[in-house]
């Protein structure tokens, strides 16, 4: 179950027989190849099964810490779009930290389109009863909160999704992977919104199904997690959820403890 005050566990697949199970499927099929070098933040050259060297965009702006070792498996996806200059797109890599290969989606755009999914089809009940979902909404000073749900019949809620895929010990999903200051201006504009007498919650959506609970890297950015407790402190809401990864897309969500800072209950 969730730990904090948006806490009710997802609802699994059981419970909805007549429910596709995958929240987000890859519009084509992903093409395999081998790692050669992941630079310039957004850029990684491939090898394919054919041979053939591509350069594909990495949609990640994060370290990526222990996602870009040369040689590693990866897949990419191909855009129909003639014009894009780079037609690959790197989605997933595999790993194995003691419990067997794990595919691990790396592209952090598709969490918001998992929750937005997810909340759509009534799989996370904390964030069900609103009569609209509206994305990318400006909101605060100068920022975009990712998800606003609104309903006529109570406060606003404001939901901030954040890719998770750093794993260090097995199991134990972390973030952030690198320092964020963007982060923690988030939080503080989430815990403003609380001020005003809106809802606030901080979605951590983690990428790889072989995580069963989820911490702050606090070590990695102290700043970040102590932004974290202050705006929990302010009545801002956080919840983990973790989604199986395949080569078709991502799978229904489950929902994994989050642990809070050290020091802090």
């Amino acid at each position: 179950m969730f730990v904090g005050n948006a806490g009710e566990a997802l609802r699994g697949p059981e419970r909805l027989p007549t429910l596709d199970l995958m929240l987000m499927r890859f519009s084509s099929g992903l093409a395999e190849g081998r790692l050669l070098k992941r630079y310039k933040r957004f850029l990684a050259d491939v090898e394919l099964l054919s041979g053939e060297t591509v350069t594909a965009h990495c949609a990640n702006p994060g370290s990526m810490l222990g996602l870009n070792a040369p040689g590693s498996r990866v897949w990419l996806s191909r855009s129909a779009n003639p014009k894009r200059k780079l037609p690959y797109s790197w989605e997933l890599i595999e790993v194995d930290l003691g419990r067997g290969p794990a595919l691990v989606g790396i592209n952090t755009g598709s969490p918001n389109a998992a929750v937005t999914a997810a909340i759509e089809a009534g799989l996370i009940p904390a964030l069900t009863g609103y009569a609209t979902l509206r994305r990318e909404v400006r909101y605060a000073e100068n920022s975009r909160i990712d998800i606003l749900l609104e309903d006529a019949k109570r406060p606003p809620c404001y939901v901030e999704i954040k890719n998770v895929h750093l794993m260090r010990q097995a199991g134990l999903a972390e973030f952030p992977d690198s320092v964020t200051a963007r982060g923690a201006k988030h939080l503080n504009a989430l815990s403003q919104m609380v001020a005003e007498g809106a809802r606030a919650v901080m979605v951590y959506f983690v990428q790889r199904g072989d995580a069963d609970r989820f911490a702050l890297a606090h070590d990695i950015d102290p700043a970040y997690a102590r932004a974290f407790t202050e705006a929990r402190a302010a009545g801002v809401e956080a919840l983990a959820v973790s989604s199986e990864v395949t080569l078709e897309g991502l799978a229904l969500p489950r929902a994994i403890p989050l642990r809070p800072p050290p020091g802090v209950e």
